[in-house]
């Protein structure tokens, strides 16, 4: 029982920057990773950036693909149960639906849960 919302795609220039949010509500007093994924037509999703919550040695780690490393940087403000993904010098490759994905652990056997919001578009193009 987790909603997540995504919020700040929209149409921006090459080099230009955009900011991107996840707001997450309902059951999330155990999240364990929450995730930013991008997805063209034809192609698989695939994961931007994640960062790490939930405590333990682990809490705040991020990791960050590739092709985005030194542009985007992944944030969170755990009071308002929002994830961030700062987008910089943006490319046409970076063009796609962007969606945040939270993965939640609960039950006895401390199962992890996903969910995923409905996606934002973002276009780099001049």
């Amino acid at each position: 029982q987790v909603q997540v919302v995504e919020s700040g795609g929209g149409l921006v220039q090459p080099g230009g920057s955009l900011r991107l949010s996840c707001a997450a509500s309902g059951s999330i007093l155990n999240i364990d990773v929450t995730g930013w994924y991008r997805q063209v037509p034809g192609k698989q999703r695939e994961e931007v950036a994640a960062i790490i919550s939930g405590g333990g040695p682990s809490d705040g780690g991020t990791r960050y693909a590739d092709s985005v490393k030194g542009r985007f940087t992944i944030s969170r403000d755990n009071a308002k149960s929002t994830v961030y993904l700062q987008m910089n010098s943006l490319k046409p490759e970076d063009t796609a639906i962007y969606y945040c994905n939270v993965r939640v652990r609960a039950g006895p056997t401390w199962r992890e849960y996903s969910y995923w919001g409905q996606g934002t578009q973002v276009t780099v193009s001049s």
